[in-house]
């Protein structure tokens, strides 16, 4: 009887396309709703300060809900630093005051920005991503900016060297090595002798030059480039190293 009482009432009709409707959208808004865009301002409404809203976090411009680590997070929190803004630079940096509280990566060699992009996808699979920050990664419609994947491109190619320069030094064996506050530190070869050598790729990585202990054979000691450690003999096979 209601069956055909909601077939000719028009209000009744109508009122199930409504609550229809209201169901889609209720499905539609918890599951499929693209996440949110914020603003540097909205985003440090987030902070931790405020116990009725969660807490958020930026890196590279996204943006996730680190709720669930309030005791590092929270005010007073060890992190709290990080909390309401995006601070990537700070990641890498530690300088968690000031002007280091920064999203810009401007200086920072390809090995510390691939350590930025590893974070973010640290927060990727350990905290709730909400959304992105509208500004230097991301536009305002929420596409990726030149920067972002620049920066992307960037640790792409500290990655690939990194493994480059790890493929050419397993060729040539590392030192063994030990250090002790009472004794200091010490190298040594159990086949060939220790010496200092460049690491050709490390300006490319860090910006800076690095040498290593490798171990080299009698034939392979003539060979340019090789340092001998201060105070020790040519043909030793263990050498102390200065702290």
């Amino acid at each position: 009887m209601w069956l055909k009482t909601l077939a000719t009432s028009p209000l009744s009709a109508i009122t199930v396309v409504v609550l229809f409707i209201a169901l889609l959208l209720r499905f539609y808004i918890k599951f499929d709703t693209p996440q949110r865009l914020f603003s540097a301002e909205e985003l440090a409404l987030f902070n931790g300060t405020d116990e009725g809203l969660p807490i958020l976090l930026g890196i590279l411009g996204s943006v996730f809900d680190v709720t669930k680590g309030k005791s590092h997070y929270g005010s007073g929190g060890g992190y709290n630093h990080f909390a309401g803004r995006d601070a990537s630079r700070a990641f890498v940096s530690g300088n968690f005051t000031g002007d280091g509280l920064t999203d810009s990566l401007r200086g920072l060699s390809s090995t510390e920005v691939k350590s930025i992009v590893e974070w973010r996808d640290f927060y990727y699979k350990t905290y709730k991503y909400v959304g992105k920050l509208v500004g230097r990664y991301y536009d305002s419609h929420g596409n990726p900016t030149k920067y972002l994947k620049g920066v992307e491109a960037k640790a792409a190619r500290g990655a690939q060297l990194l493994e480059k320069q790890k493929i050419e030094e397993a060729k040539q064996p590392a030192c063994n090595s030990r250090w002790s506050q009472d004794e200091g530190g010490e190298v040594w070869c159990d086949v060939g002798y220790p010496r200092l050598v460049q690491r050709p790729l490390e300006i490319a990585l860090t910006g800076k030059m690095s040498k290593r202990c490798a171990c080299f054979e009698d034939s392979q000691l003539g060979q340019a480039g090789l340092e001998l450690y201060e105070g020790c003999d040519y043909y030793a096979t263990r050498c102390k190293v200065q702290s």
